[in-house]
């Protein structure tokens, strides 16, 4: 075999631009999917990918990436290194993102290359972008935090002002952020030095900070919750459960599905949310929206849209176990145009709580002893060396008791990380 030609680029050979090998293909006709990212979401769609017959690629950021230890075509290159970048995706039928990094300019060139990409950049540049989530969401009717574009120190305290009352207030950069990254809280005018690294930065006009920050008003919410939603190239979607998400220091420690005490009439507003902005923002394969709920004394219930992804999240990890469908599976299907499958819930409840490195980093033997005292236990390890605060695997139970299913989870967690050892 001289060249592949799945993504209808014609023979490219295989030296190609960047020395990519093709990837093998199954028989029969079945797709290869490309994924630009060797995280630990691109590791956890090679099973629904072995499932559903298809071939999976991932561009991987290291040989030992999440991702690159379990798939078999994973070659190396940065997720900006154009001519790499396009020598992968012409081995591919579709390329989807393990994560929302990959550069504007990146993302024209694979289109011009004829590469079906999914999300499209017309959609992803909302989840790359906060400044233009902010005012997409808001030309669409959906309600989001206060906010305002700042470029100094003033119009941030001029924002600050408007708002009852004036401090805390969030600050966040547009682009890169995440699990915490790429936001602050300000708690009065007179901590704006804080800030002044970012500001600096500001001026720039070819840096990442050069379009300013986003300012929100600090929300003094009651919980946090997700919707996940998947949506095909032909319009076809579908959405899990809401869910219940806890988070600490900023990154997601638990999920609970369905979310506790949320009405039906509440789940069917806030699925009704998520389907309408994948609709609206042209959205392919799952999207996840982060939310508030805030409730005022006489006021009830207010949902406030806090961030979005367009690819797995882990707000879904919970799916791989407890609905029939997994966020994973059914991503592969919307970005193939495929009939998505049954997102319902396998049982009544289902808790997700991540592992977080701590001080050792021999996990083998705590493996096997979670394995023996909780058998109903699903684990799942990224693959990923361990360091302290690092996400590095997690663990789901399904049930009927969800108070059991806290404690089951909480301390298999635990075990893991090395917090506990009995």
């Amino acid at each position: 075999m001289s060249g592949v030609s799945g993504s209808g680029l014609g023979e490219v050979p295989l030296g190609g631009f960047g020395g990519f090998a093709a990837p093998p293909r199954a028989p029969g006709g079945f797709p290869v999917v490309g994924i630009i990212g060797g995280g630990q979401l691109a590791r956890m769609c090679q099973p629904p990918a072995i499932n559903l017959s298809l071939t999976l690629s991932v561009l991987a950021e290291a040989p030992d990436a999440s991702a690159a230890l379990v798939v078999p075509s994973a070659p190396v290159s940065g997720h900006d290194d154009l001519q790499r970048v396009r020598a992968f995706a012409a081995a591919c039928d579709v390329v989807t993102f393990d994560h929302e990094h990959v550069p504007a300019h990146v993302l024209a060139a694979l289109e011009a290359d004829g590469v079906p990409l999914h999300p499209r950049p017309e959609a992803l540049v909302y989840a790359q972008d906060k400044l233009a989530m902010r005012r997409r969401l808001g030309e669409i009717g959906v309600a989001c935090p206060r906010w305002a574009q700042v470029r100094t120190a003033g119009e941030l305290a001029e924002f600050a002002a408007g708002g009852t009352p004036s401090w805390p207030v969030i600050v966040k950069t547009t682009r890169g952020g995440y699990d915490g990254k790429g936001v602050r809280v300000v708690d009065a005018a007179d901590s704006l030095d804080g800030l002044a690294d970012w500001f600096a930065l500001v001026e720039d006009p070819q840096g990442p900070f050069r379009d300013g920050l986003l300012a929100e008003e600090f929300v003094p919410f009651d919980r946090e919750l997700a919707v996940l939603v998947a949506r095909s190239p032909s319009g076809q979607a579908a959405a899990w459960p809401v869910v219940e998400t806890e988070q600490r220091d900023g990154v997601c420690a638990r999920v609970i599905a369905p979310a506790p005490g949320l009405s039906a009439g509440d789940c069917a507003q806030l699925t009704e949310i998520g389907l309408r902005i994948a609709g609206a923002l042209g959205v392919t394969g799952v999207l996840a929206v982060e939310m508030f709920a805030v409730t005022a004394p006489g006021s009830g219930t207010t949902y406030l849209v806090n961030e979005l992804a367009m690819r797995p999240h882990n707000s879904g990890h919970w799916s791989i176990d407890g609905s029939v469908t997994s966020q994973f599976e059914q991503h592969l299907r919307a970005v193939l145009d495929l009939p998505l499958g049954d997102p319902r819930p396998r049982a009544p409840w289902s808790v997700m709580v991540n592992v977080f490195g701590a001080d050792h980093d021999e996990l083998y033997s705590a493996y096997r002893h979670v394995m023996a005292a909780d058998p109903g236990l699903k684990i799942h390890l990224y693959g990923k060396g361990v360091r302290s605060g690092r996400k590095i695997g997690h663990v789901t139970a399904c049930g009927s008791d969800v108070d059991a299913l806290r404690e089951r989870t909480a301390h298999a967690a635990d075990y893991l990380a090395g917090v506990i050892d009995e």
